[in-house]
């Protein structure tokens, strides 16, 4: 089975769409979404559709802490991330609502595990990003794989039989061997926001049959994404760092 992981979609339809059909042309037979729906994007509502009818069909998905305080919840934000959040919060029907409000914080089926954020400490939203965190996570969970979001820069963390941590940033479809004698944390890119220097959506395909992952980058309509955020009076500043990928 090949699955893909997708995390940080953040209200952008073009990216998650183009992902999206990338993953369906390499026949991705199972779908991952770690996370953070909405925040920041113009397309709430069709992203989150989406989701919901993927997940109807059998995919996995996790709260992320945008998502939290799209349903409700107090968060701790930036000034533009509030002020998306507020305009989000605007645009939902009662049934987004709901949707998020029932997503789990971390769903484990055997040897993995997905969270959106540090999973050692899920509703903490603890950012992994470097060896220290990582290797606090490690320590933290039992599966041979986590898979998270929430740091917009795909990375990849592990750990040897010997308790011997380890990392490095994965390229570009590259197939990466998640050998059995490691534990492995891969921290998957952001779709709707990569804050890595390339502004082309990430995402990863698992393949479970050769227990091989591969992050991919997937170039999307930023003009347009960007143009329908300056539209519905959200901060220009989501919109131009779309281009830069920051």
């Amino acid at each position: 089975m090949r699955t893909a992981l997708i995390s940080d979609i953040h209200g952008n339809r073009e990216a998650l769409e183009a992902c999206l059909e990338h993953a369906e042309r390499a026949g991705v037979d199972a779908y991952v979404f770690l996370g953070d729906f909405v925040g920041y994007g113009a397309d709430p509502v069709f992203v989150l559709d989406t989701a919901m009818s993927y997940v109807a069909r059998g995919a996995v998905a996790v709260l992320g802490n945008h998502d939290a305080a799209a349903a409700g919840a107090r968060a701790d934000m930036n000034d533009d991330a509030a002020a998306a959040i507020a305009w989000t919060r605007t645009v939902l029907s009662d049934a987004h609502r709901d949707f998020l409000a029932r997503l789990p914080l971390a769903v484990e089926k055997g040897t993995t595990l997905y969270v959106h954020a540090d999973p050692s400490d899920p509703a903490g939203w603890g950012y992994v990003t470097d060896l220290y965190s990582a290797s606090r996570a490690l320590v933290a969970t039992r599966a041979h794989v986590t898979f998270c979001g929430h740091t917009h820069v795909p990375s990849l963390f592990h750990m040897s039989v010997t308790g011997k941590f380890a990392s490095f940033d994965p390229v570009d479809r590259v197939e990466i061997p998640l050998t059995q004698r490691r534990r492995w944390l891969a921290v998957i890119g952001s779709v709707g926001q990569p804050r890595d220097r390339n502004p082309a959506a990430c995402y990863a395909i698992l393949d479970d049959a050769t227990d091989v992952l591969t992050y991919v980058r997937v170039p999307y309509d930023i003009d347009s994404a960007a143009r329908k955020i300056i539209e519905a009076g959200l901060p220009v500043g989501l919109a131009y760092r779309l281009y830069e990928g920051y």
